[in-house]
């Protein structure tokens, strides 16, 4: 990877630092729970008792709309927090997306385990600005550069790395259809700005060009 290419993609993870994507610790010392893929975590009104946090794999939160139409709200990756609510009951569901394993605190625990509530509180608000700039984007090739770039940053900045998420969560998540994300990414592919090494592996090849589509 080239300097200038390194400098922009330092420069997205600074951004998506101030977006609320910062992690915060939970204690290793609590239980690890591990969930099947597809395994629903919570759902609208169950009462919100725990923070979970990540240690591997991937969950989605999402709504269902009243025409039934899925809209994803978040991905939560590894060393990322959920499930801090306003209330006392939970507003969405919360699925694996792949095999995970998940720290839980329950909510009223949160302090005997040091947990910034408040910090949890900022990231969860910066995270639902972050989405709304995304979908906000005029065209659906700007909205997918932007989302390659945020999910390379936010699993250590690195020219390569996974989607665990599949097609269909991506078109949910930013207001696309499947047709459309799987159209865009062939079009990034033959402009050789990503390669695609498998249906979950990316490489982004021209990270700079990359950042220029979606600034």
């Amino acid at each position: 990877m080239s300097a200038v290419a390194y400098k922009k993609i330092m420069t997205n993870q600074q951004q998506a630092a101030a977006f609320g994507e910062v992690v915060v610790p939970l204690s290793k010392s609590l239980p690890l729970a591990t969930f099947a893929a597809s395994t629903e975590i919570f759902a609208p009104g169950q009462a919100a008792l725990n923070i979970y946090q990540v240690e591997f794999g991937a969950v989605r939160v999402y709504r269902l709309l009243s025409d039934g139409r899925r809209q994803v709200i978040a991905f939560h990756l590894a060393g990322e927090s959920f499930g801090l609510e306003a209330g006392a009951t939970h507003q969405l569901f919360a699925e694996t997306i792949i095999p995970t394993g998940l720290r839980i605190v329950p909510t009223d625990g949160a302090s005997r385990h040091q947990i910034d509530v408040t910090a949890l509180a900022l990231q969860a608000m910066a995270s639902a600005q972050n989405h709304i700039m995304l979908v906000s984007r005029l065209t659906a090739v700007e909205r997918i550069s932007a989302f390659l770039l945020d999910m390379a940053n936010r699993q250590g900045g690195l020219n390569h790395f996974d989607l665990p998420m599949s097609r269909l969560d991506m078109a949910d998540y930013l207001d696309l259809t499947i047709e459309t994300v799987s159209r865009v990414l062939a079009k990034l592919r033959s402009a050789g700005l990503i390669r695609l090494r498998s249906i979950r592996r990316i490489e982004i090849m021209r990270p700079e060009d990359l950042h220029n589509i979606s600034a």
